[in-house]
C-alpha cells in the first residue's frame, strides 16, 4: 500500500496541484495589462524576427492554453486570449511558443530528439492504458504478464519523451523571458507576472513526467512480483 501511495497517489496529487497552479497563475496574469499594450501575436512575431525567422505562420486557435508550435508546418498557434491579448500572461505564453520556433531554427538538440520520438510516442500513448488495464485484469495469466511487459515498454517510451520535453520547455521559457525584456516588449518590473505564468506552466511538465515514471515503476514491480511467483 505504501508503494502504491508513493508511486501513484502522490504524483497524481502533484499533477492536480500543477494544473491548479497554472490555471491560477494564468487567470491572474491574463487580467494584468502590459504597459506597452503589444499583443501576443506581435510579441511572438518580434521574438522570431529578432532571430531572423520570417517563414513561420502565426494563427489563432480556439480554446484556452491551446497554444503550440508546429515544427512540421512551421506554424505558431495562439489561443484567442493570447493572440489578441496584451496581458503579461499573453505575452509570456506567446514569446514561449516563439522560443520553440527559435529552437527549431537553430537545431536545438533536445527538440530534435523530441521530434524524432513524437510519432512512436503517439502510438505508445494510444495503447499504453488499454494494454495495462487488460494486463492487470489478467494479471495471474501468462497473457496478462506479456501485456504488462508491452504496457511497461510503452510507458518507458512515454517517460523518455516527457523527460526530453523538460529541457525543451524550460529552454523556450528562458528564451522568452530574455527576449521580452531585451526587445523592450515588457519592462523588467513587469516580469514577475511573466515568470509566474511560465514557471507554473513548466511545473505541469514535471508533474506529467513524475506521474508516468511512478506508474512505470509500479508496473515494473508488478511484473517482478509476478515473475517471482511463477518461478
Amino acid at each position: 500500500m505504501l508503494i502504491w501511495i508513493i508511486l501513484i497517489i502522490i504524483p497524481m496529487l502533484f499533477g492536480f496541484y500543477a494544473q491548479m497552479r497554472v490555471r491560477s497563475a494564468y487567470g491572474k496574469n491574463v487580467e494584468i495589462e502590459s504597459r506597452g499594450h503589444i499583443t501576443g501575436r506581435e510579441a511572438a512575431e518580434a521574438v522570431m524576427n529578432s532571430a531572423g525567422i520570417t517563414d513561420v505562420e502565426i494563427v489563432q486557435v480556439e480554446g484556452q492554453l491551446t497554444d503550440h508550435y508546429d515544427p512540421i508546418h512551421k506554424r505558431l498557434a495562439l489561443s484567442e486570449l493570447n493572440y489578441n491579448g496584451t496581458s503579461l500572461a499573453a505575452l509570456g505564453v506567446s514569446a514561449h511558443e516563439a522560443g520553440h520556433a527559435i529552437q527549431h531554427k537553430i537545431g536545438y538538440g533536445m527538440m530534435t530528439i523530441r521530434q524524432t520520438l513524437a510519432p512512436a510516442t503517439q502510438i505508445a500513448s494510444g495503447i499504453a492504458n488499454f494494454v495495462l488495464i487488460i494486463g492487470i485484469f489478467l494479471f495471474s495469466t501468462a497473457i496478462g504478464g506479456k501485456l504488462l511487459v508491452l504496457g511497461a515498454a510503452a510507458l518507458a517510451l512515454i517517460c523518455v519523451f516527457q523527460l526530453v520535453t523538460l529541457p525543451v520547455e524550460f529552454d523556450a521559457s528562458r528564451r522568452a523571458k530574455k527576449q521580452l525584456v531585451t526587445l523592450g516588449i515588457v519592462d523588467q518590473d513587469e516580469m514577475h507576472g511573466v515568470n509566474e505564468t511560465l514557471d507554473a506552466a513548466g511545473l505541469t511538465y514535471v508533474a506529467a513526467f513524475a506521474a508516468s515514471l511512478g506508474t512505470l515503476l509500479h508496473i515494473l514491480l508488478l511484473i517482478s512480483g509476478n515473475s517471482r511467483s511463477n518461478d
